[in-house]
């Protein structure tokens, strides 16, 4: 006699919920927040070709980490086939695909902003960036496209982030300095 097997609808997203994040993945995740915290200090230094060096080094690190992030959705659109489960329909795949590729682009453009307007345009497009990477991504985990713990991780990471940028941002258009 001839069982009938249920559909699998399990996604890539409910195969990692049921896993933790790995403590490797937060110890490195927290420790790529020190080159933010480094560069951004940098860059609010009294010395103007120092303080030149730390913003140009911090909008760099944040481009790099903006086009990091990007790789989250090409992956989760490579892992799943389209149609199975219900989750990955060709519109998800679409999205999770050019989402992938749309960080790394606002990266690039914040790189260039510096050479065309004033220095701190790369960093406000960096936390336009970067907080809309991250509502993009709540927004997916609600919708069961991306693990609930990675979200975790993800808002207190994007929330330094967005911190150190934002007050380095600040810091810089009050024109303080720190002389060290």
């Amino acid at each position: 006699m001839e069982t009938m097997q249920a559909p699998v609808t399990e996604t890539v997203a409910d195969r990692l919920d049921r896993r933790s994040v790995p403590a490797l993945a937060w110890l490195l995740g927290l420790a790529g927040l020190l080159p933010f915290l480094g560069a951004g200090l940098l860059a609010l230094r009294a010395d103007d070709v120092s303080a030149a060096r730390g913003l140009a080094a911090l909008i760099a690190y944040g481009a790099v980490i903006l086009a990091f992030l990007g790789g989250v959705h090409w992956g989760t659109a490579l892992a799943e086939p389209v149609g199975y489960p219900a989750p990955q329909t060709p519109r998800v795949q679409r999205a999770r695909l050019a989402l992938g590729v749309l960080p790394s682009l606002v990266g690039w453009l914040a790189l260039l902003l510096p050479l065309a307007l004033a220095p701190w345009a790369g960093l406000a497009l960096l936390i336009v960036g970067f907080a809309g990477t991250t509502t993009v991504e709540a927004r997916a985990t609600a919708r069961g496209l991306l693990p609930r713990r990675y979200m975790l991780l993800r808002w207190l990471l994007s929330a330094g982030v967005i911190i150190i940028l934002v007050g380095v941002l600040v810091l810089r258009l009050l024109g303080a300095h720190l002389n060290w």
